[in-house]
């Protein structure tokens, strides 16, 4: 097996995951954990100076950053279909990922660490519904795009909606009302059977999180 995925799947490991499900590649998943005994300590910083989660190790290719790692995977395993062939199209396919890091990533996580995540006695309403307002203005980008095709690029699924379902999946918990065609977006994309497998480690993760590493999480983010 050359393909090893590092990373608990509560982490952004999720998304390195949920695309190789997709792909229905055979894989290694390496569960390494945040922090000093996991991807802070000696062996994993040799593979990640920057002590973060995912990476994946790829024969002898070693890859860090979650969305990066998404689409080498679906370049190198799925071009024409999962990850598209045309120029635009891939531009495209950039642009929503990198909008989902900018726009929507750190709103969703404020929200879902104050609203589900950590002990209900240590929430901030406050941050909860900061992240809310934060969030309106892309989500209403976000529901217009998929408001008159089923998919970011179109008519097919492609690597841009794993991308963007992958960094807001958690906000599938959220009242979405305002938002429809992106909460029947987010629905499809998150009933896929690779996804469905990818939620599935994710929430044995986040079953077996401690509540000092949620808080560790919340503390390290500044969330």
């Amino acid at each position: 097996m050359n393909l090893r995925i590092y990373g608990v799947a509560r982490t952004r490991a999720f998304r390195a995951l949920w695309i190789a499900e997709e792909l229905q590649l055979a894989y290694e998943h390496v569960p390494v954990e945040i922090g000093e005994a996991g991807a802070r300590g000696p062996e994993f910083l040799a593979l990640n100076p920057n002590g973060r989660l995912p990476i994946i190790v790829d024969g002898e290719f070693v890859l860090p950053e979650s969305l990066a790692i998404t689409l080498y995977l679906a370049k190198k395993y799925a071009l024409g279909t999962l990850y598209p062939a045309a120029l635009e199209d891939e531009a495209r396919l950039w642009q929503w990922s990198f909008w989902a890091v900018a726009e929507v990533d750190r709103g969703v996580n404020i929200w879902s660490l104050h609203a589900i995540r950590l002990p209900p006695d240590e929430r901030d309403a406050a941050l909860r519904d900061e992240a809310l307002g934060v969030l309106a203005a892309p989500f209403k980008v976000l529901d217009t795009a998929v408001s008159q095709n089923p998919y970011l690029l179109g008519s097919d699924f492609t690597v841009a909606d794993v991308n963007v379902a992958a960094v807001i999946n958690r906000a599938v918990d959220m009242d979405l009302s305002p938002w429809p065609h992106l909460k029947d977006w987010l629905t499809r994309c998150l009933e896929r059977p690779a996804a469905r497998k990818a939620l599935a480690l994710r929430a044995k993760s986040d079953r077996e999180t401690s509540v000092e590493i949620t808080r560790r999480v919340a503390r390290t983010n500044r969330l």
